[in-house]
């Protein structure tokens, strides 16, 4: 893998020799992208693996959302109803919990 540049514009993070004249994102000239530090690429290359094993766990978490609300709105007993709204409200704090990770990275240049 080449050397990462980030956009000074808009914060785009990619690879220099993929870098056309423009950002693919908001247009700006190439001069606006500066080169990653070996270190701060490395975080990026690190981080990309647990990011999308994250972004996975969201969208698991969507689906638990999803198959608890029609658990719910079958409405067979007490407590299947139970079961599923207790699914859903840990699938949605998994899925905050998630995110805030990843702003967590962000933050920290892991992205």
């Amino acid at each position: 893998m080449g050397k990462l540049v980030k956009c000074q514009v808009c914060g785009l993070i990619m690879e220099e020799d993929k870098l056309h004249d423009f950002c693919p994102k908001c247009n700006a000239p190439k001069e606006k992208f500066d080169v990653l530090a070996d270190e701060a690429a490395e975080k990026v290359f690190r981080s990309e693996y647990t990011n999308d094993l994250h972004m996975r766990l969201i969208n698991y978490c969507n689906k638990i959302e999803a198959l608890a609300e029609a658990g719910i709105d079958d409405n067979l007993d007490p407590a299947c109803v139970k079961l599923f709204k207790k699914a859903k409200e840990e699938a949605i704090l998994i899925k905050q919990i998630s995110k805030a990770e990843l702003a967590g990275h962000m933050n920290k240049g892991k992205w």
